[in-house]
């Protein structure tokens, strides 16, 4: 059995999970990290996507989350979400605000941000593939 570590998922609305886990996978803006116990040191941010988390029960959770940034210890790990929802939480409606509210201030937007604007629409749409059925 894998050795378990702290993990807590805090967004600004509220905490959503601190427990004892096993293993947890992050979509860091460098590409998708699994953070297991005793993992070196590490800070990175994250980009929209699903955290999954693998309690130190068995059971597993998923989170959809809108950005933040992790911070990694061989202890634990806590991820700052911009923003976060438990996976059966997001609907379609919710997805579709937030890249409205993303287009909107494209358009306004200088051009080197406007880039950064597009890679999150981009990602946010991908997110919705991946955790709203069609």
């Amino acid at each position: 059995m894998a050795d378990s570590f702290n993990f807590e998922l805090v967004s600004p609305e509220r905490l959503l999970l601190s427990e004892k886990v096993t293993e947890v996978v992050i979509p860091a803006t460098e590409g998708e990290m699994t953070v297991m116990a005793y993992h070196a040191p590490t800070m990175t941010t994250v980009k929209p996507g699903v955290v999954t988390v693998k309690t130190a029960d068995g059971k597993t959770e998923r989170f959809a989350v809108f950005g933040g940034f992790a911070d990694i210890l061989p202890t634990g790990c806590t991820l700052l979400a911009e923003s976060a929802v438990h996976v059966d939480e997001l609907d379609r409606t919710v997805l579709e605000n937030r890249i409205d509210a993303v287009r909107a201030e494209l358009e306004g937007a200088a051009d080197e941000k406007k880039t950064r604007l597009e890679q999150f629409i981009a990602e946010l749409t991908k997110l919705g593939e991946i955790v709203i059925p069609a």
